[in-house]
């Protein structure tokens, strides 16, 4: 097996990883990204990877709630300092 060569493609297609993964790159860089990921095995398992790791996430967590009463406290301590409550 050959090392690994780290190219500016690599760095694009890690740049671009997060909207790939959401189904929100482009067309013509989505096709660029899959050709670069059919020759570079490394980026591959990144991108497996984090794949892997957004369904895991997604299977097993659980979203904490804030009990009514805290949640308004808490928005009007924010309040208060000039957040906005979105």
């Amino acid at each position: 097996m050959s090392e690994h060569v780290h190219t500016p493609q690599c760095d694009q297609i890690l740049g671009s990883l997060s909207e790939y993964i959401d189904g929100e790159l482009k067309d013509e860089l989505c096709a660029m990204l899959e050709a670069h990921l059919q020759e570079c095995e490394n980026c591959r398992i990144v991108v497996d990877t984090m794949r892997k790791t957004i369904e895991l996430y997604k299977e097993f967590s659980t979203p904490d709630e804030l009990p009514g009463e805290v949640r308004q406290r808490l928005y009007a301590k924010l309040e208060l300092q000039g957040f906005e409550n979105k």
